[in-house]
């Protein structure tokens, strides 16, 4: 509910509120064009990424019988990197690097399918620290393009009509006001105008 008091100043204030939510919605109208355009692009590449993994998960388990021999502890994650990047005015992660570490093992005394198998906990690995960072990027985009929605629909549905409304109101109160100003005048103009006659014809 907008509060305003039928005189000039609240007129000037309201106008200058109307004119300003006019010109702010157009650019929050874009940055929510952007975020819903990022938020399908984000989604589109977890849906990528769960596939992947799935895939990889599949290959694991089709060496499933010799996982048993297998030392995991073999491949950790050393580090990741990250880095800040604004997308529509929203500071989200970015993933610039996964480092992963490969602990020593014998060569000769391992089975071959070791390296395969090292290549394949790496690819699982980096495919599910990129499918994480990927879910925090689209929940961060997301939330921010349904507070952008939120102001649009605010602006568009409730503020700009209600203070076109106030303004109307306080116009139409205003030249009500004139209007019977003037006729006021008129009359008593009028009143005036009749007593001057009956002075003037009393005093003939």
């Amino acid at each position: 509910m907008i509060k305003f008091q039928y005189n000039k100043t609240s007129l000037q204030q309201i106008e200058k509120n109307l004119k300003m939510r006019q010109r702010t919605l157009p650019i929050i109208k874009s940055k929510e064009t952007a975020l819903r355009l990022e938020v399908k692009k984000c989604k589109e590449d977890a849906i990528a990424l769960e596939e992947k993994l799935e895939e990889q998960i599949g290959g694991y388990e089709s060496m499933y019988a010799l996982w048993g021999e297998f030392d995991v502890s073999l491949v950790s994650l050393k580090d990741v990197v990250l880095d800040v990047k604004k997308i529509a005015g929203v500071r989200v992660p970015i993933l610039t690097n996964i480092s992963l570490e490969v602990r020593p093992f014998g060569l000769f005394s391992s089975p071959k399918w070791y390296f395969d198998g090292i290549k394949l906990l790496q690819g699982l690995a980096k495919t599910a620290v990129e499918r994480e960072f990927v879910l925090a990027k689209l929940n961060l985009l997301d939330h921010a393009r349904k507070k952008t929605t939120q102001k649009v629909n605010l602006f568009e549905k409730v503020q700009i009509p209600g203070y076109q409304e106030a303004v109307r109101k306080i116009k139409r109160f205003m030249e009500d006001e004139e209007n019977l100003s003037k006729s006021s005048q008129k009359i008593l103009k009028s009143l005036q105008e009749k007593r001057a006659r009956k002075e003037a014809e009393e005093s003939v």
